[in-house]
């Protein structure tokens, strides 16, 4: 029997929550034109993917943020509530 395109669909996202070396996570949300065009700019400019750009730019950011931390306040920001929508 053939498979419904949401079938599909929901298959292929099931095997990516565990690809790679941690699995992936989808993200989906809504950013301003101006912020979806400077991405794209900056991604070219960088010769690598709005993906690619977007990861390196979360990463270097957390390790920015995490760099200086003491013992107590990483265990705090690792501890953090999730976001209540």
């Amino acid at each position: 029997m053939a498979t419904t395109s949401a079938e599909r669909q929901r298959a292929y996202r099931a095997r990516r929550s565990c690809a790679g070396e941690n699995g992936e996570r989808r993200l989906q949300t809504w950013v301003s034109t101006a912020a979806a065009l400077a991405l794209r700019r900056l991604a070219r400019h960088a010769g690598i993917t709005r993906r690619a750009f977007l990861e390196k730019l979360i990463l270097d950011a957390d390790q920015l943020v995490t760099r200086a931390m003491s013992d107590e306040a990483f265990d705090h920001y690792l501890a953090l509530p999730r976001n209540k929508r």
